[in-house]
């Protein structure tokens, strides 16, 4: 029988038994919360059981909050996260492209979330289509991830690029990078929405997080599928 255990806190009712029914746990959205109401949901799924909690959009007073309760918690301040407990042991392998520097933070989004869900990660920054050499000089290895994740802004182009260059499953994240008539990330989202190449999943947009879990799930059935051959 499917467990649906909750722990209600009155602002919050957390879902302790999410990673059991979807190989994802609740996750705490730290943006919108106060650092006490963050640090309370977090106490309460370790006290439900999860061997790692964690919160993403974490600000500066959050992560203090945070690393008062728990001094040993880990705060990657690019990412915006953080995580109580331990991380657990990385397999797999996804590769994170991003099309310029300042697409990092999300970037750094995807990578965290690829570590708390215990797929391993390899990340090369700046390999945007005004340069395409960039990206054609990486080309090998594409061959070697279980999925690509391609984080960028501006005209958000990147994605269609290496999904002409691999068989791999490519998720696009747009980036809100951009000049005005890029709509904080709109104009990306759009283009990779239309991406002329065949095999991109979008998310929506700075969403790091959702393509982390996509990642992660892409990588851990093609690692099931290797185990069963």
């Amino acid at each position: 029988m499917t467990a649906h255990r909750t722990a209600d806190l009155g602002f919050a009712r957390l879902d302790l038994d999410r990673a059991e029914r979807t190989g994802t746990p609740e996750v705490v959205y730290a943006a919108g919360k106060t650092p006490a109401q963050t640090v309370a949901c977090l106490a309460a799924l370790r006290d439900g059981g999860a061997p790692l909690a964690w919160a993403t959009r974490v600000d500066e007073a959050t992560a203090a909050a945070v690393l008062e309760r728990w001094p040993d918690a880990i705060v990657d301040d690019q990412a915006r996260c953080a995580f109580v407990g331990t991380l657990p042991s990385a397999t797999g392998q996804v590769l994170i492209l991003t099309a310029g520097t300042s697409d990092g933070p999300v970037a750094a989004e995807v990578a965290a979330t690829l570590a708390a869900s215990g797929v391993g990660c390899s990340r090369v920054d700046d390999v945007g289509v005004a340069g395409v050499h960039r990206v054609l000089a990486v080309a090998p290895d594409l061959a070697a991830a279980d999925a690509v994740v391609v984080v960028a802004g501006m005209d958000g182009a990147l994605p269609s690029v290496v999904a002409g260059l691999t068989d791999r499953l490519v998720v696009a994240v747009p980036t809100s990078v951009g000049y005005g008539a890029a709509f904080e990330g709109l104009a990306a989202l759009l283009t990779m929405l239309t991406a002329c190449a065949p095999g991109v999943l979008v998310v929506n947009i700075d969403n790091g997080f959702g393509a982390g879990v996509a990642a992660a799930r892409i990588a851990r059935s093609s690692g099931a599928g290797r185990a069963q051959r």
